[in-house]
């Protein structure tokens, strides 16, 4: 989810552009609960070697030998389409060169967001979803008749590769495993629920993911688990929705786990009270029961959290309004 910005700038100055914004954060502005230090961008750089593709949802991860793990939705033509696929490349240089994309994933419809992380176990995973959010745009292209010949032709290629049937059974939540530093990559793997980045690793062992279910009828959010390094998963918990909230309204969680046990989930949040802010909910048992989520005061969507060195939580959210960018 988010707002598609092509149509204010071009699909190469959108890419440096958010580039530009991902390289300088800054931590202010909005209806902060708590006023952050400014911070002094160092150096702005884009990375890509594929100006002419939408870049979609990008993570970024430390591997403990130091080498960067990036992993993102490409090949795209725009925020919404069919061509979606999960593509990575790595630096050993803190960031300063990296390889050459390569693409993991590229099923038969849509393949959207990608998180990315290393297990306590030297485990590579990366997480995706696939979606039909392109057919009502490809339905009205075909009955307006308004749109370029090579490009219908081109998004219904993509589009009948499978039947309705198969189209319906492909949709689902993913995770790729590599256990050889990159190399090989396995089949997918369900994870029941998703959110952009993925899950975290607990101080017990565990991963922990927090999410929504997209494909089924509750779409609950909550949080699965795995104790297998990421083979398998099964449900933990539900987080409860505040009064008068309708949780199918909550997406695109991300969880932390802070030095003294508790674990912290965001959630971006469309509800009438609080729309287009970041809630807060909190477990204090392992993401077994979960506190009633609260506003914090942050306007702006959807949250990554990071746990410093110092111990220290860091929040980096899209601000969706003017002057735009990452805060």
């Amino acid at each position: 989810m988010g707002n598609d910005l092509s149509g204010r700038m071009t699909r190469r100055r959108l890419m440096q552009a958010g580039t530009a914004m991902a390289a300088g954060v800054v931590l202010g502005g909005g209806r902060q609960a708590h006023a952050g230090p400014s911070a002094n961008v160092l150096e702005t750089r884009v990375i890509s070697t594929q100006p002419q593709y939408y870049h979609g949802w990008p993570t970024v991860a430390r591997r403990r030998n130091g080498e960067l793990l990036l992993a993102w939705s490409g090949g795209r033509e725009g925020h919404v389409c069919p061509f979606g696929r999960v593509d990575y490349m790595t630096s050993r240089d803190g960031g300063r060169t990296w390889t050459w994309p390569r693409t993991l994933l590229d099923g038969a419809i849509d393949d959207r967001d990608a998180g990315v992380m290393e297990t306590a176990k030297g485990t590579i995973l990366v997480t995706t979803f696939t979606s039909l959010a392109y057919a009502p745009t490809l339905e009205k292209a075909e009955e307006s008749k308004n749109w370029p010949a090579e490009r219908l032709a081109a998004w219904q290629a993509v589009h009948n590769r499978l039947t309705e049937r198969e189209r319906q059974a492909d949709l689902g939540e993913w995770l790729l495993r590599s256990t050889d530093g990159g190399r090989t990559w396995s089949a997918r793997i369900p994870t029941i629920l998703n959110s952009p980045h993925g899950p975290i690793q607990l101080s017990d062992g565990r991963l922990l993911y927090a999410g929504k279910e997209l494909w089924t009828e509750k779409k609950r959010v909550g949080v699965c688990e795995s104790t297998d390094d990421g083979q398998t998963w099964r449900w933990l918990s539900e987080i409860p929705a505040r009064e008068g909230d309708d949780g199918s309204l909550y997406h695109e969680l991300h969880a932390v786990e802070a030095t003294d046990g508790r674990i912290i989930v965001h959630i971006r949040n469309h509800n009438r009270a609080n729309d287009g802010e970041t809630l807060q909910t909190e477990s204090t048992d392992g993401g077994k029961t979960w506190s009633v989520p609260r506003t914090i005061g942050v306007w702006g969507l959807p949250s990554h959290l990071l746990r410093l060195k110092n111990g220290h939580l860091l929040m980096t959210y899209g601000y969706r309004r003017p002057p735009f960018g990452n805060r």
